[in-house]
C-alpha cells in the first residue's frame, strides 16, 4: 500500500529546531503511531523533498505534513502554497506545528490550506497533545 511501509505511516516534519523535532518524535511514541517521520530543516528542503516524492518512485509516498511557519531559507506559508499546488499532495492533511499564536497567521495558514494549526506549549505534556491530534487527521 502506498504511503505506508510494514504497516508505518510517511510523514513530512518541516523543522528547524532540533529539540521541537525531538518533542514531535515523542508526541509521535507516546500515542503509539506507526509513523516514518521525515525530517526537512528548512523550508527548501521541504520543497525538495516534495518534488522528489511526487516524481521519484521510490519516494516515501506521504500521508500527513507537520509544518513550522518560521524556517530558514523559505517560509512555512511557502512550503504550504507548495503542497496545495501539488497534484500529488493538495489534498493530505498539513499541520502547522508553530510557536506563532498571532491572528494573522493563523488566518493565512486557514487561508492556504492547512488542516489544522497547533500552537507549540511550553509544557511538556501539552505538546503530547500534537499525537493525539495527528492521530485524527490520519
Amino acid at each position: 500500500m502506498q504511503g505506508k511501509v510494514d504497516g508505518r505511516i510517511d510523514v513530512l516534519l518541516v523543522e528547524d529546531n532540533p529539540g521541537d523535532v525531538f518533542l514531535v518524535e515523542e508526541a509521535v511514541r507516546a500515542h503509539e503511531l506507526p509513523v516514518v517521520l521525515h525530517v526537512a530543516e528548512d523550508g527548501e528542503r521541504a520543497m525538495e523533498f516534495i518534488d522528489r516524492a511526487e516524481h521519484g518512485a521510490d519516494a516515501p509516498a506521504l500521508k500527513a505534513v507537520l509544518l513550522d511557519l518560521n524556517l530558514p531559507k523559505k517560509p512555512g506559508t511557502e512550503v504550504l502554497q507548495r503542497i496545495r499546488n501539488s497534484p500529488t499532495y493538495k489534498h493530505i492533511p498539513v499541520i502547522i506545528v508553530t510557536s506563532s499564536g498571532s491572528e494573522s497567521d493563523r488566518r493565512q495558514a486557514e487561508t492556504l490550506g492547512a488542516s489544522r494549526y497547533f500552537q507549540k506549549p511550553m509544557e511538556f505534556e501539552e505538546f503530547l497533545k500534537l499525537g493525539e491530534i495527528l492521530k485524527q487527521v490520519l
